[in-house]
């Protein structure tokens, strides 16, 4: 092998790690944002949730289009919310315009209200498979802690096992990752902070996105240093593919939900 050639090859392999090393620092976060975790008696009860494809940290966004369903648990009842979903257009950090939601929702009786919703698939290219991340945010209403345990019986999603409401900053969330109902060992778990106003500034990539395993019981633990929203994303590889351009592609399933922490006054 002649030097050019080694030279090359050496290149090749420095492309190849530097679009590994893209491809995990930009991880994607389905999300669903509500203007408020705790709706209290004397506040408004009308709720904005923003709903956007995202990468959250960064800043960076994908373009969402109409999900398979969008909708709020409340007492073990399901409720769709997909016809009340309005489109908008949403700013990242490079000033795209990208597609997205929001919806108004107004609670109505006291309890703990369980938002979730399934996307449509993803094709990433750069990972060269489809993602579908189905998301959960629990807003309590009007001080009755009752609900936000309960699973809503999606694919796979996160089971609080800490209550994801009411936390302070530091505070430590724990939650079971499910797979088909069952728990799920030995998952990785992204985490990521809503870095909304851009400040914080990574000194290096892992900064970006945190990573922890559940253990054998599928359970994972994460404590939150600063106030604000951090997002939690269970991920595995569903058992079917999809076809794009003709060939079977993996399918990345993620369990999300979205918590907030608040600082002590």
């Amino acid at each position: 092998m002649n030097t050019k050639t080694k030279i090359k090859l050496f290149m090749s392999g420095l492309l190849v790690s530097s679009a590994i090393l893209t491809s995990q620092a930009h991880a994607h976060f389905q999300m669903i944002i509500p203007s408020d975790d705790m709706v209290q008696q004397d506040e408004n009860r009308t709720l904005e949730l923003d709903v956007r494809f995202w990468h959250p940290y960064e800043g960076h966004g994908m373009n969402m289009v109409k999900p398979v369903q969008f909708g709020v648990m409340v007492d073990g009842k399901k409720t769709s919310l997909l016809d009340s979903l309005k489109p908008v257009k949403n700013k990242d950090v490079n000033g795209k315009m990208l597609d997205s939601f929001k919806v108004n929702y107004t609670l109505k009786k006291p309890g703990d209200h369980i938002f979730y919703i399934e996307p449509q698939p993803y094709w990433e290219p750069a990972e060269d498979k489809f993602i579908v991340h189905y998301t959960k945010v629990v807003v309590n209403g009007f001080g009755l802690e009752e609900g936000w345990d309960e699973a809503v019986g999606l694919k796979t999603e996160i089971v609080p096992l800490t209550r994801p409401y009411g936390l302070y900053t530091g505070d430590v969330f724990q939650g079971m990752v499910m797979l088909n109902g069952k728990p799920a060992p030995g998952t990785e778990v992204e985490v990521e902070y809503y870095n909304l106003d851009h400040k914080l500034k990574p000194v290096a990539d892992p900064i970006i996105t945190q990573r922890v395993k559940a253990d054998p019981n599928g359970v994972f633990t994460f404590a939150m240093p600063k106030a604000g929203w951090w997002g939690f994303a269970a991920l595995n590889e569903d058992e079917k593919k999809i076809k794009h351009d003709g060939e079977e592609k993996p399918i990345e399933i993620g369990a999300l939900i979205w918590v907030e922490t608040h600082d002590m006054k």
